[in-house]
């Protein structure tokens, strides 16, 4: 697997790594025979980030990290660089809100630690910012987690352009997550350029769409096990069947190239710029395998010309999130 720097001064790790919000019931059912398998598969195939979130499976994500962690010698929790990230709330009543204060960022980061039996994590993300606190002022908290040695590095997820620049400049952002993929290209109207220009990697999370850039996109039936995508504007009808059709061109393509779908996307992602790191997540084994192989696939100029006109920005019917699922992120353009 080839390698690419997490940040300016951050570890070197394996050009994708796994988004293991998989190793929850998200998307589907998981168990800790099925996630220690995944996990196994990440050894095996040369993918050493491990991307999770406090709230992933109300923090099974988290617990089956830990718990593999400590089935194993203790060398396997070395070899892994580990992300995760805070600041989702859900009060007692059932009423969410974002919490970036530092009593609740700092409690929950030591659960993290705790819950993974790990010492310090490599990158720890505020998963959504208060818009109510000054992006400096939660800069200055993360800083001070560095000084402790409970991080190793701190990042944003969703957070606009003009906000990194607002953090940096308290100190070094080491990544940014983002939504990335050839179904959502918003991030090129400024956000990777700037990360590139300050040194943060872009860490792509739902790489392949979603299913949407896979060999199998989910169908109506499968999508009403699924919660989140049954109620999102590109699964929903017509959208999904006019989805379905505009990358049907892109899958015979990838069959063409020798790839699967989920292979060519995730090949084409890190295309973009050395800085990019997908995080595809999946709870499959061959799924795994198959972005695996992209990640060892060379896109040319003409394959990426190729794909451009396949896939040309704006293909895509329907919003990326429902008004509801727009709760957080920041929209910049």
């Amino acid at each position: 697997m080839k390698q690419r720097q997490l940040g300016q001064n951050g570890p070197l790790i394996s050009a994708i790594g796994y988004g293991a919000m998989s190793l929850s019931n998200f998307y589907g059912p998981m168990d800790e025979a099925g996630a220690f398998a995944i996990l196994d598969k990440c050894r095996e195939g040369g993918i050493t980030h491990l991307d999770t979130a406090d709230i992933y499976g109300n923090g099974f994500s988290e617990a089956c990290i830990g718990a593999y962690f400590a089935s194993q010698d203790a060398s396997v929790k070395h070899s892994f660089s580990i992300a995760t990230k805070a600041a989702i709330y859900r009060s007692p009543e059932g009423v969410r809100s974002h919490r970036n204060d530092k009593e609740y960022l700092s409690s929950q980061l030591d659960k993290s630690l705790k819950t993974m039996g790990v010492d310090a994590v490599d990158l720890f993300y505020v998963h959504r910012r208060d818009p109510d606190v000054p992006i400096e002022d939660v800069t200055g908290i993360l800083a001070d987690f560095v000084s402790s040695g409970k991080i190793k590095g701190f990042g944003y997820s969703e957070i606009a352009p003009s906000s990194l620049r607002r953090a940096h400049a308290v100190h070094p952002v080491m990544a940014v997550q983002s939504e990335y993929s050839l179904g959502v290209r918003s991030p090129e109207m400024g956000l990777v350029q700037t990360c590139k220009e300050l040194g943060t990697a872009f860490v792509a999370f739902s790489p392949v769409g979603r299913s949407l850039l896979t060999d199998k996109p989910h169908d109506l039936e499968k999508l009403q096990s699924i919660p989140f995508l049954r109620n999102n504007p590109r699964f929903m009808e017509p959208n999904l069947s006019a989805n379905i059709a505009a990358t049907d061109p892109f899958r015979a393509y990838a069959t063409s190239l020798g790839l699967s779908t989920a292979g060519l996307a995730i090949a084409w992602l890190l295309h973009q710029g050395d800085h990019i790191i997908p995080i595809p997540g999946t709870r499959h084994i061959s799924h795994l395998e198959e972005v695996i192989a992209g990640a060892k696939f060379i896109i040319t100029d003409e394959i990426a010309a190729e794909i451009d006109r396949l896939l040309p920005i704006g293909w895509a019917h329907g919003d990326r999130y429902n008004e509801d699922q727009w709760w957080g992120p920041e929209r910049y353009c």
